[in-house]
């Protein structure tokens, strides 16, 4: 009979099978395919809300700290940071550590890159980098100082590795908020993550602001951080999805590249076309895969308009040509543009981060809240564990002090000690010490038995009960830790911050289809209508480059049949300044009448310095008058809006108007701003005085002039409203005359006009001394000069409101004095003024004159002291209170003595005194 097959109980283990554990197929597939989910979700595609990294570029940044690569180290070969890596820490493919690690060096990928690479690490065009082998990397120094500083067992969590060689960090000591400075992209299972960078200054600013105030409304966070902030510029169009994705943690946000119109280069027909500039793209646009597109789309006769397409970016910026044909509307192509290509894009954000383990989407409150609670774990752990060290460093401390101060007992225990263990005891017992104390006076060193050492310890001993006392206020008070949290915060701002890429504007409508009807746009506060990216594209929005600078050779240069073009010339390309691109534009980085700019007002300071150079600050940051550099004096500091004007009067006679709006603010704190001058139409004139002024002013005031050969007039201001770019002629010169001084001047005040000769004349400022002129006069003689003498300065005074007003005089070789400005003789206009300096040395004369108020709360005075025939200037600030007060005619005093004394070839130039 046939043996019967066994029938075999899949419900029932059985024990001869091992480790085979019979299980129901839909049970086994649950069951593994969650696991699968969570790994996933964990420990790959996710980033941690507290340090914002996925768990490979936790790894790699650890594993480059452990190397020691940081900022001021040489750079090593990625193959060696990638073996370390997968050895250590990441048990998968080699390819997939170094595509991260490539993403942290690219500068168009990472906001702040955490990596500095040296090499090919790509580009916008999909370039792809070179292999491992090749190139190298280290830290760069935000990474290094806002992600590794402080890292230990102290202040964050290790675990052990894959197979429990090594540990490594659960999350890394964050200082700033990586997850929205950088932003994350990710696809996990069911669920994905897609979180736009951001500004780091912006962000800080929020930080702070939620610090101090944890119910701080939405609206005021939103102002602080008002939109994301993309690696490679464009603009961002509205703001309804911004709100949305920070109230809710998702939104869709639209990303617009940059476009400008220009007139065609080229000669013959090609002269009268039209270009498409486009400068920035979208983030993560590829750049070669656009232009491939558009090719298509004109070549299935799907857009129509484009004669020829070029890639002329370089090394300096991107730069796309598209060539129009001749009755293109620029306009109408544009739309095509945006609504067919990626030259507009839906900016998806989907804010999903760990928390604990767990993801969660958040908004952004509950983002930067998230990283104040972990920012203020691991400053608490920090302090505490540096607390300990100090504590059980003063204890030593203590033990050592104490044997030294009785070392002839000392050495007599250990001299008849039979051994070291004999000898502990007996100093624990003498010396009353604990066995730690002990072990580490008997390890001493005998050299540390001096008097010097017993000093040594003393202030040793000192310094760390203040330690001990500042540790342990910060524990025992939230308040005080909370500061040292800004503190931090304050200072990495100042270091790593820069100024915002992206643009931001709302747009009112836009159509689907069809030509744009001029939709308003309004710019925010952070975005200035006319800035150096505007005029040269931005240096991020990179074109076929590689993040080391290098260019990576790409056949772009094609027209749409696949002919190569010779890339045109900097000549051959029209080269536009930022005044014809503000008016060619009306004032927008986009093409002319597509958009109508309405600049929001803000209020904003000025800084304007006597070598010509000018910076804008917002409203809130103090203009300091000591910031310049040092052969550089601030000469006034103006409070203003956006929507008004500064007037500058140059040497030539004319009056030029810069909008305000469109005076960039400086790259940091200690820049020395934009040299006025170049923001003027013709940067050969010298500027001669500036002043603030609505751009259609109601009043009355009136600008008096005087020029190098004391012609004097006065000019209405409303003559000077509805000025174009180019400005209007203020004053009708001479040709071997200029004009050196003007000021806004009422009718009850006076004036004092200096020469070299050390002659002041005092004069009324009414009708009858300065008549209103045209400005095509010339004007009238306000003083006599000899041929000897020219004037060296003009002030306005205001003797009704402040009778005890004083002038400053000094010389050029450093004499000085203080007059009081009724002192002077009242002259009518014409005359030849009153002597009130004389000088000592025959080949001295005056220099400067300012004007002060006594009652004010002046205490020094900087003088600009420059080398005869020579660029090359310093400043000295001299007490107020060194200055004598004299009587006109006297001689001054010598205040330039000792370590400030002027050299043979120096002369004092100008004297500030204040903004």
């Amino acid at each position: 009979m046939a043996r019967q097959p066994e029938q075999l109980n899949f419900l029932t283990p059985n024990p001869n099978q091992g480790q085979i554990i019979p299980t129901a197929l839909h049970t086994e597939m649950q069951q593994s395919y969650l696991e699968y989910a969570m790994s996933v979700i964990v420990g790959r595609a996710l980033p941690d809300v507290r340090d914002g990294l996925k768990p490979v570029h936790r790894r790699i940044l650890y594993a480059m700290h452990e190397l020691g690569l940081v900022p001021d180290r040489p750079y090593r070969k990625c193959a060696r940071v990638v073996g370390d890596v997968l050895g250590k820490y990441h048990p998968h493919g080699d390819q997939s550590v170094y595509d991260a690690l490539v993403r942290l060096v690219q500068d168009f990928s990472s906001r702040y890159p955490l990596l500095a690479g040296h090499g090919n690490f790509g580009s916008v065009d999909n370039d792809p980098p070179a292999a491992m082998r090749y190139t190298e990397c280290r830290l760069a120094p935000i990474g290094n100082e806002a992600l590794l500083e402080n890292i230990n067992e102290a202040v964050i969590d290790f675990t052990d590795n894959f197979d429990s060689s090594q540990q490594e960090p659960v999350v890394l000591p964050a200082q700033l908020p990586l997850l929205l400075l950088n932003g994350a992209s990710g696809i996990a299972v069911g669920m994905a993550t897609n979180i736009p960078p951001h500004n780091l200054r912006e962000v800080v600013d929020g930080l702070i602001a939620l610090i101090d105030r944890p119910d701080l409304p939405d609206d005021e966070l939103f102002k602080l951080i008002p939109a994301p902030d993309f690696p490679t510029g464009g603009i961002i169009l509205d703001r309804a999805g911004i709100r949305e994705a920070y109230t809710t943690g998702k939104g869709s946000i639209t990303i617009r590249g940059v476009a400008r119109v220009e007139e065609g280069s080229g000669t013959g027909r090609k002269k009268q076309r039209q270009v498409i500039i486009i400068s920035e793209l979208p983030f993560q646009v590829n750049k070669a895969a656009w232009i491939e597109k558009v090719a298509e789309l004109v070549n299935a006769n799907k857009m129509d308009g484009i004669a020829d397409i070029r890639d002329e970016s370089d090394r300096t910026g991107m730069r796309v040509v598209i060539e129009l044909k001749k009755e293109t509307n620029p306009d109408v192509l544009l739309d095509q543009l945006y609504r067919q290509t990626t030259l507009q894009v839906n900016f998806g954000a989907i804010m999903l981060a760990l928390r604990g383990s767990l993801p969660k989407q958040m908004n952004l409150r509950e983002l930067l809240q998230e990283f104040i609670s972990f920012r203020e774990e691991t400053l608490t752990r920090q302090y505490r564990h540096e607390l300990d060290k100090a504590q059980q460093r003063l204890h030593l401390v203590d033990g050592l002090r104490l044997v030294l101060e009785d070392l002839d007992r000392l050495i007599t225990v250990l001299r008849f000690a039979a051994d070291s263990a004999a000898a502990k005891l007996e100093l624990q017992t003498q010396f009353s010490l604990s066995e730690t104390q002990t072990e580490a006076i008997l390890a001493m060193p005998l050299r540390r038995l001096t008097g010097m050492e017993r000093q040594s310890l003393q202030a040793e001993m000192q310094e760390l009960q203040q330690q001990i006392r500042r540790l342990e206020g910060l524990l025992g008070d939230r308040r005080e830790l909370l500061k040292a949290l800004k503190k931090d915060l304050r200072n990495l701002k100042k270091k790593h911050g820069d100024d915002r890429r992206t643009r931001i504007a709302s747009v009112d409508a836009i159509p689907a289809s069809g030509v744009h009807p001029s939709p308003v746009i309004t710019l925010n506060a952070e975005a200035e209508l006319l800035d150096e990216a505007e005029v040269e594209p931005n240096p991020k929005a990179r074109g076929s480059r590689n993040t080391n600078g290098s260019r990576t050779e790409k056949a772009t240069n094609k027209d749409l049949n696949g002919q190569e073009v010779k890339k045109a010339t900097k000549k051959e390309s029209k080269d536009l300044s930022q005044a014809s691109l503000l008016q060619e534009t009306n004032g927008s980085i986009l093409p002319s009448g597509f958009l109508n700019i309405q600049a929001p007002v803000e209020d904003v300071t000025l800084q304007l310095t006597h070598k010509g150079y000018i910076k804008r600050f917002d409203a809130n940051t103090r203009a300091n008058p000591d910031t310049a550099f040092p052969d550089d004096v601030t000469t006034v500091i103006y409070p203003t809006r956006t929507d008004c004007e500064l007037i500058v009067l140059t040497s030539s006679g004319k009056a030029v108007p810069v909008s305000i709006a469109n005076i960039p603010k400086p790259q940091g704190s200690k820049g020395r701003g934009t040299p006025l001058i170049t923001l003027l139409p013709d940067a050969t004139d010298q500027i001669v005085s500036h002043l603030v002024w609505d751009k259609n002013p109601e009043t009355t005031a009136s600008l008096v002039l005087l020029t190098a050969q004391a012609k004097i007039k006065r000019s209405p201001l409303s003559e000077f409203a509805g000025m174009n770019t180019r400005g209007l002629v203020a004053a009708k010169l001479k040709d071997d005359d200029r004009l050196c001084w003007a000021e806004v001047v009422g009718f009850d005040r006076q004036i004092a006009i200096a020469t070299s000769a050390g002659r002041i004349l005092r004069m009324h400022a009414n009708e009858e001394q300065i008549p209103t002129l045209g400005r095509s006069a010339m004007g009238n003689l306000a003083m006599r000069l000899r041929s000897t003498e020219s004037l060296v300065g003009t002030v306005a005074l205001d003797l009704e409101t402040a009778p005890d007003t004083e002038l400053i005089l000094v010389t050029a070789q450093g004499f000085a004095k203080r007059i009081r400005a009724d002192a002077l003789r009242l002259s009518p206009r014409g005359s030849i003024g009153s002597q009130s300096f004389q000088f000592l040395a025959k080949n001295d004369y005056l220099a400067a004159i300012a004007s002060i108020n006594p009652d004010s709360e002046l205490e020094t005075v900087t003088f600009l002291i420059a080398q005869e025939g020579d660029m090359q200037a310093r400043t000295v600030q001299v007490p107020l209170a060194l200055i004598p007060l004299e009587v006109p005619n006297t001689q001054g005093s010598l205040v330039f003595t000792g370590e400030i004394a002027l050299a043979r070839t120096e002369r004092v130039v100008y004297i500030a005194v204040g903004g």
